[in-house]
């Protein structure tokens, strides 16, 4: 067997111009072995408050030193400055571009009438290494026409395409978040369920395979996509591509824990080991419960008057109907019973998130739910 021998290089890509005109560059490290194997993307702080994944991107750099790459993986660790320079106060405003209220991570490319068009073109007899390799340049000829675009794209746009072109080259995708404050949790597309079960985190959110805005969605949909449409036209063949992509919350925004990134990264790389990134596994799955919701049941639980909150139900937390999970308090009735209010439960749920603040409006987005989970 031909023993791994790992090249490590770091260069920068140019993300945006800042007013000045200079350039706002974020750091690519990419590791490549001389064996064979998967190619692997992982991005983080897209959001500018999200920065826990830069510290799991640094415990993966260091194991990646000394590991058995086979294949190559790529990290691009605060991969947007623009967001997490952002700054009000002691907070990052670092969600949405400032200029035109674009989500950073809803602006990446999928084209729907391209991919019907490329696959017409697919003969039955299609190689499928090479199959891939053309739908990733068509893919990426497509990205680059609109960064072309004589009128120009906006700037969370511009961001996120350049970002996407790395992606894509990927056979694994990972987009590292941060909720506001929250437990861990990954989003799944429901045909790469059973890869759930080879990262260590406990919530699991399933996601249909279809494209709303999100890199994730941007990786697998295409190559979805593709999958069922020559399954349809040619369903004699087996028309695998071996391509995933995950979006994945690392616990709460404003904050970095680094011996929870360490676990974290033995999460990641325990996945990756599953997928045959390494001559030899460097971490297997953990034995615990991995509670499951289909993204039509994962709720969103609104404050009905306004006020100062306390959050009683902390993230990860079974809750059963009719249990409080939140008091608040009125200003203009301190005098009298009026003055609290409590927020139940509607059904059994547990609560993966909660807004980050104290002080909310009467329809805030109060709590997120799993509600008719299951183990997976």
């Amino acid at each position: 067997m031909l023993k791994s021998q790992v090249t490590f290089k770091k260069e920068y890509l140019v993300v945006a111009q800042n007013v000045s005109g200079r350039n706002l560059n974020v750091p690519v490290y990419r590791f490549k072995s001389n064996v064979a194997g998967p190619k692997v993307y992982i991005q983080s702080s897209i959001h500018g408050a999200e920065v826990q994944g830069n510290v799991v991107i640094y415990h993966l750099i260091q194991a990646l030193q000394s590991a058995p790459l086979k294949g190559e993986v790529i990290l691009i660790p605060n991969c947007n400055p623009v967001g997490s320079n952002l700054k009000s106060g002691e907070y990052t405003l670092g969600r949405f571009d400032p200029v035109n209220g674009q989500n950073w991570n809803r602006a990446y490319h999928f084209d729907q009438a391209s991919l019907d068009q490329f696959i017409q073109q697919v003969d039955e007899n299609a190689d499928i290494k090479l199959l891939k390799a053309r739908f990733r340049e068509h893919v990426k000829q497509g990205i680059d026409e609109v960064l072309a675009r004589e009128w120009g794209v906006g700037l969370a746009q511009q961001l996120n395409l350049k970002l996407q072109r790395f992606a894509f080259d990927a056979d694994i995708v990972l987009d590292l978040h941060n909720g506001p404050v929250s437990t861990r949790h990954i989003y799944v597309p429901e045909y790469a369920r059973e890869s759930a079960r080879f990262f260590n985190i406990p919530h699991v959110i399933l996601i249909p395979n279809l494209f709303a805005g999100a890199l994730d969605e941007a990786t697998f949909c295409p190559w979805w996509t593709l999958q069922q449409q020559l399954t349809d036209k040619y369903p004699q063949r087996d028309w695998q591509f071996g391509v995933e992509a995950f979006t994945v919350e690392m616990g709460s925004q404003e904050v970095i824990d680094f011996q929870a990134g360490q676990q974290d990264a033995q999460s990641i790389l325990s996945y990756l080991s599953a997928k045959g990134c390494f001559a030899e596994p460097l971490y297997t799955p953990q034995n615990m419960q991995r509670h499951t919701v289909y993204l039509k049941d994962y709720k969103i639980l609104f404050s009905q008057v306004g006020g100062i909150v306390e959050y009683l139900a902390k993230p990860g937390q079974r809750v059963k109907r009719g249990e409080v999970m939140a008091r608040v308090l009125n200003i203009d009735e301190l005098e009298d019973k009026r003055a609290v209010s409590e927020i139940k439960a509607p059904c059994d749920l547990i609560p993966i998130l909660h807004f980050p603040s104290a002080s909310v409006l009467g329809g805030t987005q109060l709590y997120k739910c799993f509600t008719q989970y299951f183990e997976l």
